[in-house]
């Protein structure tokens, strides 16, 4: 055996979607994490609901790298009719769990087998046979730890942290994971340098959370009183994890009164008029899809444009277009969400790169919306959204809502009724507002689609709609500069820079240590919403070629960015795109970014 790799490998388990072995791949995952090992789960899975080649990848590295990694360590192979394509994506000197009637004839000669025979020891060991399906992953995560040396007692953690609403699964679980560990411990000796050790440090404080599960308890911090929504994915969970986490804790404990109304609409142009309409009437509304539900929603928020009203819209993005391939992660939207409806139309969208961010963006969305009476989007995507991710501990709001210019009665007796719903007061753009029911005369107006004046009277006056479109673009522009700003790290004084956003950030971490190991150090600006703020252009400037990094085959932020600078700076940026619905890893940015740097301008 070789030199030990201790607690720097990728496993990868190929199984078949319905076979319950997710459960086990979360296990495994909370176990390892409970050693006080950085994780870095990956979930691809079909669109069926059972029957389709399902994988689960996940990375171990003591840097903590969150990235999708393209080359795998250890394959746990129980998938017949991909045996033969998982083979190939094994490194040499990887290691090979696979079930015993797998033939390795004429296959691979430079990774380690071991052979199990899963099927047999189901059969023979587990008793129930409605389980027996299920429990057969678990025997697999019993022999991945005795290859890997995972302590028992982090195991029996993983199981009651995965079971913690079922504590009468726990048993079983634990007993079919140690029939695979003592399987490896009769039958087989270590052959290869794979170990896993428990690490101090790197984890404490952590928590495991989807960007998801993050936004919807960001959701509830934000005071939302008003969800529409029909399920697509993968933006479903946020909804149900609202739900979940509004019966705990909007429910009036006396009276069991629910203190929120989450609606399952008939489809998504439902559900975002639904929204709209609870926005109007002075709630905190939200609805959450993906690309096809944004689509349908193009009319709708262009009335929520130019009528001004504030609504939150959760787009969890996946590959399009079309049905495209609905289990696969993409960033794909951001255009079209930042200029969606017809007509000049342009919208805050809000671009998180953490799970942190995916919770206090969708806290904070709320207020934006309210400030700037308008749709306000969250664009986070599958690989952020639906897999588990290390997080700093979620901080609880330190500052009040923020319902932005709202009239109340006091107000309009002092004004003496003299007020015009789309006037701009303050030069800022943003009008003032008043909720139906303020008891007050002059407190109604009409709110339309059509063409309006500063006091809500419909016109098709050529200079009123001149001087509402002027103001609706001067409101964005004040949005742009107190919306979340870049991140900006030019701590390596590099004359080569990179911008990215969203869930590319993981990548981008990863691929600027493996540049500065190479001696090609680049600087870097994380995008966190649009409109693009005025640090971009000083950003491109300070460099001399600055590359956009994207999940989307048309290089849509690198067409944003261009049209947002001087014509001087244009020809400094370039583009790297990655678009094949699998999480970017770091390669897909060095490669290129060398290749490119290496030939002479």
């Amino acid at each position: 055996m070789t030199q030990q790799i201790i607690n720097d490998l990728t496993i990868q388990a190929a199984t078949v979607n319905g076979s319950g072995s997710q459960t086990a791949n979360l296990v495994l995952t909370r176990a390892i994490f409970h050693m006080g090992i950085p994780v870095a789960p990956k979930n691809v899975f079909p669109s069926n609901i059972e029957g389709l080649p399902t994988w689960y990848q996940l990375r171990v590295t003591p840097e903590g790298h969150m990235a999708r990694s393209d080359k795998v360590d250890i394959l746990v192979a129980f998938n017949p009719g991909t045996w033969h394509q998982d083979l190939k994506t094994v490194r040499p000197g990887g290691v090979v769990i696979h079930e015993e009637v797998f033939s390795t004839a004429d296959v691979r000669s430079d990774v380690t087998y071991y052979p199990v025979p899963f099927a047999k020891l189901a059969k023979s060991k587990i008793q129930n046979d409605t389980l027996r399906k299920q429990l057969a992953n678990m025997i697999y995560v019993g022999v991945v730890a005795g290859v890997l040396g995972i302590p028992l007692e982090a195991l029996e953690h993983g199981v009651k942290r995965q079971f913690n609403s079922k504590p009468k699964a726990v048993q079983v679980n634990v007993e079919a994971i140690k029939v695979g560990y003592d399987y490896w411990q009769d039958n087989f000796s270590k052959k290869d340098p794979y170990r896993l050790e428990p690490m101090t440090g790197k984890v404490e404080g952590k928590v495991l959370v989807d960007g998801n599960q993050a936004a919807a308890l960001g959701a509830l911090m934000g005071g939302v009183t008003v969800a529409a929504w029909y399920p697509i994915t993968p933006s479903s969970s946020v909804c149900e994890n609202l739900i979940a986490y509004s019966e705990r804790f909007r429910t009036d404990p006396k009276t069991g009164e629910k203190l929120i109304s989450i609606v399952q609409a008939e489809d998504e142009l439902a559900a975002v008029g639904m929204a709209i309409g609870a926005g109007w009437a002075g709630a905190r509304a939200m609805t959450s899809t993906s690309g096809p539900g944004i689509s349908l929603m193009a009319e709708f928020v262009g009335l929520g444009y130019y009528a001004e009203v504030p609504v939150v819209i959760f787009d969890i993005q996946r590959i399009g277009p079309s049905t495209g391939l609905p289990t696969r992660t993409s960033q794909a939207d951001v255009a079209f969400a930042f200029n969606l409806s017809h007509g000049d139309t342009r919208h805050i969208v809000l671009l998180p790169g953490t799970v942190e961010e995916c919770y206090e963006f969708a806290r904070d969305a709320f207020d934006y919306a309210d400030r700037f009476q308008t749709p306000v989007f969250m664009l986070s995507d599958l690989d952020l959204g639906m897999n588990l991710w290390m997080t700093p501990e979620f901080k609880y709001p330190d500052k009040p809502f923020d319902r932005g210019k709202v009239l109340s009665k006091a107000d309009l007796e002092r004004l003496e009724g003299e007020w015009g719903r789309y006037r701009d007061v303050d030069g800022d753009g943003v009008p003032y507002r008043t909720l139906p029911g303020t008891d007050h005369p002059a407190a109604g107006y009409f709110t339309r689609g059509s063409g309006h004046d500063e006091f809500a009277r419909y016109t098709e006056g050529a200079e009123a709609y001149e001087r509402n479109m002027d103001r609706l673009a001067r409101k964005l522009e004040t949005a742009r500069h107190l919306l979340p700003a870049p991140l900006v790290d030019e701590s390596t004084g590099a004359s080569t820079g990179v911008i990215a956003f969203g869930s590319t950030h993981a990548a981008v971490v990863e691929a600027r240590e493996a540049l500065a190991a190479a001696g090609k150090p680049v600087d870097y600006l994380r995008l966190r919403a649009l409109p693009l703020s005025d640090e971009v252009a000083a950003f491109v400037s300070r460099h001399e070629r600055v590359y956009v990094v994207e999940q989307n085959r048309d290089g849509q932020v690198y067409d944003l960015v261009r049209l947002a600078l001087p014509p001087n700076l244009v020809d400094r940026v370039r583009s790297i795109r990655h678009y094949n619905g699998q999480p970017i890893p770091a390669a897909a940015i060095t490669e290129p970014l060398m290749q490119t740097e290496a030939v002479p301008a």
